[in-house]
Parts: structure tokens; C-alpha cells; sequence
């Protein structure tokens, strides 16, 4: 099964993408989340893992946008223990380092270590292990990389500090996603006490009381909201798009009463995906 990732092996979108799907898949890598979509949408994968938010720096705007757009279902969810580690080259060491490479988000978990070390300055990269990657081969003993500790198993770099991020809550939410009606991934059964969840997102008119209305359609039913998110509807100034993820499956009588209620009162709505957490 092809699998596109966002960056390079060794990544925590590729633990991600293990852990969610199986323990042997193709990755495609790509360099953009924009890159990702594209290749799943046009078949060149059968499936894509994003990030969709962290506990730390909170959602990931641009793939809700993508989600939209794309047209692509979510599938299956899980929830990643995120550890970043110093990595350097096989000589270097820690006192040594005057310049860290890293993703932004990943540079933004980790600014106590760079308080506690101000001699080193931070530089952003497109992904956590390509950072690591772009270190190892250059070979320069006074650059390191942040990423975690599979980016250094996968590259051999020198781990020179772990667990140096600012937060040890630190977990980012994985979704996996297809093209809808070509489910390759395996539906589960809620056993075990687990229940599904569905995404969803809608606009309303601009006007008093209409978000009260629309979320008070799950609150009447006992249906539990996990999150909900807005985003700018592009080409209307000031108007928004309301992602809501719901502690329900869409089999369920209530959340299918709730739905009929909520396209009742909406300009636009639509099911991202009806899923579990891995």
C-alpha cells in the first residue's frame, strides 16, 4: 500500500502513518502538504497521513483547508507522543553546536532549550528529518538538528540531548485519509468500549443566535463536541467555516437527527469522515 507523508523518513509523520495503517507500506514523501493531497487525490497513493493538530501549537490551518478542498474522507485517527532530540553529526558535541535546523512548530516546542543555550541560533527547514538528513550530510560538527529519535536511527546521527522539548503533553493528532468509496483501510468495530467520532464542517448566516442554533442541534441530543475550529471562507471577508468533530458515529440515530436538523438551518454542510482513534 503507497502512503504519502509530508517530509522525510524517519519523520514522525512516518511513525504516524505505521501506526495507523500497517507496519509495511511504500512511503511517498513529499515536500509539501499542498504535494501530499495532490498525490493521494490523483491516485499515486492509496492513502496520506497529515497532522492535524498539536497540543502544544494547536491546529494545523492549512490542512483544513486542504481537507476541503481535496474532497478526501478521514479515515482513521491517532494521537502521537511527540520527543524531540539534538541530533548531530558522528563527532559533535552538545557545547560545540552553534546552529539547529528544524521545523518551525518543532523549533517553537523546544524555546527553553534555546534559552538555556542562546549561543545557538535556531534555523527553520521544511521538515524535522529532513533537517536531520541535511546535517548528516554536510557533516559540519557545529550543526545539529531537532527531530525525533527515529529521524536518528534511520540517518545514524549522534542523539546529544533527548527529550528537550518544553512539554512532556506533548502529542500530535494524525488523520489518515482516502478518496472517498475507495476505503483500503480496514473498518474497526467500536469493541472494547471505543466509539467513533465524526468531522464535519458548515457555514450559517452572519447573524444573532445562528452558531447557538447550530451547535445547540448535538447539545439537545447529548452529543459531545471534542473540538471545534473556524476557519476564513475565501472570497467572503469576514464569514467563516466551522469544523466540528463530534464524540458520535454517523449510524447512530441521534447523530443522523442532529445532521437532518443542522443542513435544516446551514448554508453548507458537509461529513469529512466517520472514524476511530488508532
Amino acid at each position: 500500500m503507497k502512503v504519502a507523508i509530508q517530509g522525510e523518513r524517519g519523520s514522525f509523520s512516518e511513525q504516524a502513518a505505521h501506526k495507523l495503517l500497517a507496519a509495511e507500506i511504500n512511503l511517498v514523501c513529499c515536500a509539501s502538504f499542498e504535494d501530499l493531497f495532490t498525490v493521494v487525490k490523483n491516485g499515486k497513493a492509496q492513502a496520506g497521513v497529515v497532522p492535524i493538530e498539536n497540543t502544544l501549537a494547536g491546529s494545523i490551518h492549512r490542512n483544513y483547508d486542504l481537507l476541503l478542498e481535496s474532497g478526501l474522507e478521514i479515515t482513521a485517527e491517532t494521537n502521537l507522543r511527540i520527543e524531540h532530540c539534538l541530533i548531530g553529526t558522528r563527532g559533535a558535541r552538545l557545547e560545540d553546536i552553534r546552529t539547529v535546523l528544524s521545523h518551525p512548530v518543532a523549533l517553537d516546542q523546544c524555546r527553553r532549550f534555546f534559552k538555556r543555550h542562546r549561543h545557538i541560533i535556531a534555523r527553520q527547514t521544511y521538515d524535522t528529518a529532513g533537517a536531520v538528513q541535511n546535517v548528516l550530510r554536510d557533516g559540519d560538527p557545529r550543526v545539529a538538528a531537532i527531530a525525533g529519535l527515529a529521524a536518528a536511527k534511520f540517518f545514524h546521527g549522534k542523539v546529544l540531548a533527548k527529550n528537550i522539548e518544553d512539554n512532556q503533553e506533548n502529542f500530535t493528532r494524525f488523520f489518515a485519509l482516502e478518496k472517498p468509496h475507495a476505503r483500503r483501510i480496514k473498518k474497526r468495530d467500536s469493541a472494547g468500549g471505543r466509539k467513533r467520532k465524526t468531522s464535519l464542517v458548515f457555514s450559517t448566516k452572519n447573524v444573532p443566535g445562528a452558531l447557538f442554533r447550530c451547535l445547540s442541534v448535538f447539545a439537545l441530543r447529548d452529543i459531545n463536541l471534542s473540538k471545534i475550529e473556524s476557519r476564513p471562507q475565501h472570497g467572503r471577508p469576514w464569514e467563516y467555516l466551522f469544523y466540528v468533530d463530534l464524540l458520535a458515529g454517523v449510524e447512530e440515530e441521534r447523530t443522523c437527527n442532529a445532521l437532518r436538523h443542522l443542513e435544516e438551518i446551514t448554508e453548507f454542510l458537509k461529513i469529512l469522515g466517520c472514524y476511530l482513534t488508532v
